[in-house]
């Protein structure tokens, strides 16, 4: 039989016209194209998820330039190849009087030293640089090298692509093998969501039911690929940019009290083999940042859900995270506290020398005494009423009211607290003069 796999590269599309997805990029009047139309090129950094495009994409731009080219993944090049890269460039733009495009897949591999070496080429036109990575540039990439390049952003392929890119390979399994899979009932649906936006790992996929149906008349149910994609994980990178927009979107979807998508972001991070403590942490933030004293109780529905976690382990204990994520997200909401930590910092920031009042300064020692300190100091708790008038805060801090509570749920109950004690300082104002 003929080799026709990988089908991820046998079906990489040679030609503009034939590329799928990002078209913010890619479509009439776009940057890409632009490019291309005008037979001009400027260093990119193409930054986006795995199996979007990235590689083909750079392929077919240097194709359609007819643009001398070198390309190589930093996965496996060092700093060696890269400076005998470098002295070719060089040689290339004399004698053609065209740069040199360098592609470099996976360039976030490269140490910023490494990466440093590319910077002077770059700078005089000897490389147009054609930089792929999963990572965030921001991060990853030398920020002298970002500035003298264009980042564009890939995003995960949409089901219409996807289906297109399936239907051609089967199509093309059929024309070079004579054996047509036939896909019953939902499966294609399956395989598209599986796919996750990803076109390599729904090929990948495709091979694989390739493999263990080949030589069957049955169509492929959807009990089949339920069976060949069990026990698979799902596509998270712990160590990447999806991990912190999970954990982010969960954040915000419980600050949106939506239970459902609470449930979807956090269940999608366990299903990934996310550390169920680092979702935790994030939640007991949550308690304070989004919540606080409207429900004080969410605070420890956290802590008690930690310790029965770390005392069950996983699988068992998992159920717990779900646990609070239901509470959290239907508790009533407010970010008080967190408006009140902002604010606070710049009050800190401009007061940071304020004196503190001497009569509430501890006499510890004879100069502090001699100082004044501790005289005309009032304790509460010998006033019927628990407070005085005394003032305790620096004399130069004019500023009130750093924290101002909302009305929902215990909260209330603080505003009113707090109403009580500044009604009852006005009183006893009063009753002085």
């Amino acid at each position: 039989m003929k080799d026709i796999f990988p089908l991820a590269d046998k079906l990489r599309p040679a030609k503009l016209e034939d590329f799928a997805g990002q078209e913010h990029l890619t479509g009439k009047e776009k940057i890409i194209r632009s490019f291309i139309e005008k037979k001009k090129l400027s260093s990119l950094i193409f930054w986006g998820p795995p199996g979007t495009g990235k590689t083909t994409l750079s392929r077919i731009i240097v194709k359609e330039l007819d643009s001398p080219a070198v390309e190589f993944s930093a996965t496996i090049s060092g700093i060696k190849e890269i400076r005998d890269i470098m002295k070719q460039a060089v040689e290339v733009r004399k004698m053609y009087g065209k740069s040199l495009v360098l592609f470099v897949d996976e360039i976030h591999h490269f140490n910023k030293h490494t990466q440093d070496a590319f910077l002077p080429y770059v700078e005089r036109g000897d490389i147009v640089l054609l930089g792929t990575t999963t990572e965030n540039p921001a991060y990853k990439i030398n920020r002298a090298l970002l500035s003298r390049t264009k980042i564009l952003e890939f995003f995960i392929l949409g089901t219409g692509d996807l289906k297109n890119i399936l239907n051609k390979a089967l199509d093309y399994i059929t024309g070079e093998t004579g054996i047509t899979i036939r896909l019953t009932g939902n499966t294609t649906n399956i395989i598209l969501n599986y796919s996750n936006g990803d076109a390599r790992r729904l090929l990948n996929l495709l091979e694989i039911i390739f493999h263990i149906t080949a030589g069957s008349s049955e169509p492929v149910s959807e009990a089949m690929v339920l069976e060949i994609i069990r026990n698979k994980v799902a596509a998270y990178d712990r160590g990447g940019d999806e991990r912190y927009q999970l954990i982010s979107a969960f954040h915000k979807s419980v600050r949106n009290s939506d239970v459902d998508a609470a449930l979807y972001y956090l269940y999608r991070m366990m299903e990934g083999g996310e550390d169920p403590l680092y979702i935790l942490r994030r939640m007991i933030r949550i308690t304070v940042e989004d919540i606080g004293f409207s429900d004080p109780g969410a605070l420890k529905i956290c802590l008690q859900a930690k310790e029965a976690y770390e005392y069950l382990g996983s699988p068992e204990g998992d159920l717990f995270l779900a646990y609070v994520a239901v509470y959290l997200t239907s508790a009533p909401k407010s970010n008080s506290l967190y408006l009140t930590e902002k604010k606070m910092k710049k009050v800190v920031e401009t007061y940071k020398n304020a004196a503190i009042p001497i009569h509430i300064i501890n006499p510890s020692n004879f100069i502090a005494a001699q100082k004044g300190a501790g005289k005309e100091y009032f304790y509460a708790h010998d006033f019927d009423e628990k407070t005085t008038i005394m003032e305790t805060m620096p004399e130069e801090i004019k500023e009130r009211d750093f924290y101002i509570p909302k009305e929902l749920g215990f909260e209330k109950k603080i505003k009113e607290r707090i109403d009580y004690w500044k009604k009852l300082k006005e009183k006893l104002k009063k009753n002085r003069k």
